[in-house]
């Protein structure tokens, strides 16, 4: 018999109580300080944010101190945490929530830079106590395994937890290629156990990609201005039209 949608949210409420990872996020329920650490998080590992998120905090604990730093202060600041423009994103929609206040749905989040639909939909489950689960890759995945479907209902005033423990299972239990089915809480329901699955797809390559240049040039405008003829102007141009370095005076910078 297959689980309900119902089912499947008691099991994994049930299992999130006993075994959720203690996260420092998860302690708040500030909706700038859960935009932190889901920007953070986009296609960055778990265990490389922990400390960083405590460090953005501990210095820029609220929008408005957010929204004061310089640009090259927060463009510094991402350095290791990879896709930089999410750097530029986070500082923009901090100096909006300053001078507007906060969004109350997703329709509002979703106008704010760099923000989309899963974005705007963890923030109102995890910070503003809405009913509605966020679906990430993990979180689809578990749902298309054990129920078929892209889509759950979360029971009501529970979908900060569900979605917690969906983020949980599909980040240590119902991985991509080999699933952990044995310490899987729905395993004996789930319609796929024991199956191994293909990668949907093959990551592009980072070693001499012009992702890797247009890092490692950041990095060196991270350490001062660069003068003309010292950089390559095509990736140059690529930062500058992010918003991740300005020309000044003939000398490549950080945004000021």
């Amino acid at each position: 018999m297959t689980l309900t949608q119902s089912e499947l949210a008691d099991r994994v409420l049930a299992w999130y109580a006993l075994t959720g990872r203690d996260l420092p996020w998860r302690h708040t329920r500030d909706p700038y300080q859960v935009l932190v650490s889901e920007v953070m998080l986009q296609q960055t590992q778990v265990d490389r944010v922990v400390d960083r998120w405590t460090t953005w905090i501990e210095r820029w604990p609220t929008a408005h101190d957010l929204a004061s730093a310089a640009r090259s202060d927060v463009i510094a600041a991402w350095q290791g945490l990879g896709y930089n423009r999410r750097a530029v994103s986070l500082h923009e929609t901090a100096c909006l929530l300053a001078t507007d206040g906060v969004p109350t749905d997703q329709a509002g989040w979703q106008q704010l830079p760099g923000i989309g639909p899963y974005t705007a939909a963890a923030i109102c489950a995890l910070a503003l106590g809405q009913d509605v689960i966020p679906v990430d890759v993990n979180v689809q995945r578990i749902l298309e395994r054990s129920l078929g479907t892209r889509m759950i209902e979360p029971p009501p005033g529970r979908a900060h937890d569900l979605t917690q423990g969906l983020f949980d299972l599909g980040a240590t239990v119902c991985l991509a290629r080999i699933p952990r089915c044995d310490a899987c809480p729905l395993a004996d329901r789930c319609p796929t156990r024991g199956q191994r699955f293909e990668p949907r797809r093959k990551q592009s390559r980072f070693e001499g990609s012009r992702r890797q240049a247009r890092g490692r040039l950041l990095d060196e405008l991270r350490a001062g201005p660069l003068a003309t003829g010292s950089y390559d102007p095509t990736i140059a141009a690529l930062l500058i039209k992010d918003g991740l370095a300005e020309l000044h005076d003939q000398n490549l910078t950080l945004p000021r």
